[in-house]
């Protein structure tokens, strides 16, 4: 595939991140939040969390396999960004329990796919400056922080449901935007069939494996971190900042991921981003000075940064040309969607019973099972010759 990749579709793949993680810094922190004001029970709340947890494993792959099958890669994004925007509007006109699980399941099939047809898009356009992507993805991260910042106000002066309004309007500009992403087609050199078959060797199941793994040792840290603090007797100001700390370690590792990837191997990238979550989450286990949690903010930057940066390129690396979308779809369903819903369920379960620091040793035996794993089969592929 010869592409010359220019500045203008540089810039249209960055304000779809930027958009994407924008509605992302509205959507996290504060739908189910609006839900509660609803008066919903926690039960229907989880409800409607585990409905889009479902569809971010199931559609995505969907989605994905029509994509690259007939590639079409480009009209099914242009076509959920649209039909998923208009799916939104409708939670402005209910409050009703039954109506929104109606809404929530259909914006699930439409919305969920966008972000792994976007990362395969990247890696298009990008060309062989792929390892560059953390740049690009940047603006997302970027995105998140500055909305999470300024929602909380934002929502102090008006009320909680003018997230719905905001969330419409980055989705028309998401969707607006979408059309400009250039139409890049790949000259097929076999059946789908076959090169999707090549999405099942060993070095990429384990990989896969590995990945669930790494986000289900994030789950006690995305679900119960805030709470950890507040238990802590940390007020809302220091729970904000240990958050905002670890999105700007975050975004200067995507800033210079090219640099990091001219001096490590993607593999060892990989396996040195899980000892850290290991390390990151056992030093959870026990400290609860301010400084100390502070400074364990910054390692997101590799638990979270440079394994997210690494996982792209990897998957990209194993998928055949004809697959490419198909592969994205696959991690993510793997990692955000199934890894994530594990994790949720099981600290869910576990808090309960061992209380928060118990749990982040939990994580950490978890993080360090995928790591060691990762490491095992690398130094395996190496002696077969493969790596």
């Amino acid at each position: 595939m010869h592409y010359n990749s220019g500045h203008s579709y540089k810039f249209v793949i960055g304000s779809q991140y930027f958009l994407y993680f924008g509605i992302m810094g509205i959507f996290l922190p504060y739908f189910n939040l609006y839900c509660y004001h609803l008066d919903f029970t926690g039960f229907q709340i989880g409800i409607l969390s585990a409905i889009r947890s479902v569809a971010l494993i199931l559609f995505p792959m969907i989605w994905g396999a029509l994509a690259d099958r007939f590639q079409i890669r480009r009209p099914i994004d242009i076509f959920c960004s649209f039909v998923s925007t208009g799916i939104w509007a409708l939670y402005l006109y209910t409050i009703d329990f039954f109506a929104m699980l109606l809404i929530t399941i259909f914006y699930g099939i439409f919305y969920t796919p966008i972000i792994s047809f976007l990362e395969a898009f990247t890696m298009d356009v990008l060309g062989k400056e792929k390892k560059s992507y953390g740049r690009t993805r940047g603006w997302g991260s970027f995105a998140f922080i500055m909305t999470v910042i300024v929602m909380g106000k934002v929502i102090d002066v008006y009320s909680i449901e003018i997230i719905l309004v905001l969330i419409l309007a980055g989705s028309v500009l998401q969707a607006l935007i979408s059309v400009k992403i250039p139409d890049i087609r790949i000259e097929k050199k076999g059946a789908f069939t076959t090169k999707a078959k090549a999405l099942l060797t060993r070095r990429m199941i384990i990989f896969l494996l590995c990945a669930f793994l790494m986000l289900v040792s994030h789950a006690t840290y995305y679900g119960f971190f805030s709470i950890h603090l507040e238990h802590l007797g940390y007020g809302n100001m220091f729970i904000g900042l240990a958050w905002a700390l670890a999105s700007i370690a975050e975004i200067i590792v995507m800033i210079k991921s090219d640099s990091i990837l001219k001096h490590f191997s993607i593999e060892n990238i990989l396996i040195f981003s899980f000892m850290v979550a290991a390390l990151r989450w056992f030093a959870l286990f026990f400290i609860v000075s301010p400084f100390a949690i502070l400074l364990l903010q910054m390692l997101h930057a590799v638990t979270y940064g440079t394994f997210h940066i690494a996982s792209i390129l990897y998957i990209d690396a194993l998928a055949p040309a004809e697959t490419k979308t198909l592969g994205q779809a696959v991690n993510n369903a793997t990692t955000y969607g199934l890894g994530l819903m594990v994790g949720f369920f099981i600290s869910g379960l576990l808090f309960e019973i061992m209380g928060l620091f118990s749990l982040f040793m939990v994580s950490s035996i978890i993080a360090l099972v995928g790591g060691l794993l990762l490491a095992f089969s690398h130094i395996m592929d190496r002696k077969a010759g493969l790596a």
